[in-house]
């Protein structure tokens, strides 16, 4: 529940995070170094989750990214275009198709990873290892509340007379 007191801190709370988007966006929080702003982030999200969870279909691949599947369709096509995933027939479905990581896609989501680790590093160099995991664990439980956010149900509007 919100209380009146609390107005001033949410109000710098939606501001931060506006900065934040921004910043981030700006920035791509890309790495440093050569590989800094390479990859856009609908690339890297889609190749991390392919890494994580093995070949899948589109519409797994939507699924588990909360996307759509034109959506997943679009964003994957420049990466099966330049080679960093590949399209292969299903194991147990020989008509269906999964899309994979490639190798070539892999080496080159390892190269951003480092980069963006470093980059990371950078950033909150001068933090204490505690004040790492507690920003880490606030920005998860943020992502994840608008990821439920997001996901919930429209409410419903009354009608109107």
């Amino acid at each position: 529940m919100t209380t009146v007191g609390d107005t001033g801190l949410l109000e710098t709370l939606q501001h931060e995070v506006a900065l934040f988007a921004r910043r981030a966006e700006q920035t791509r929080l890309g790495g440093v170094g050569q590989v800094r702003n390479s990859m856009d982030r609908a690339a890297y999200l889609l190749l991390n989750r392919l890494d994580k969870e093995g070949p899948m279909g589109v519409k797994a691949l939507a699924a588990s990214m909360g996307i759509d599947s034109s959506t997943v369709t679009r964003q994957v096509a420049p990466l099966v275009d330049t080679g960093l995933v590949k399209r292969t027939s299903h194991p147990e479905d020989g008509r269906a198709v999964v899309l994979q990581l490639s190798p070539r896609g892999q080496a080159r989501l390892d190269e951003v990873r480092t980069s963006r680790r470093q980059l990371m590093a950078e950033l909150t160099r001068n933090w204490e290892p505690e004040e790492r995991e507690a920003f880490c664990t606030l920005l998860s439980r943020f992502n994840t509340a608008l990821s439920d956010r997001m996901s919930a149900p429209a409410p419903e509007t009354p009608p109107t007379a």
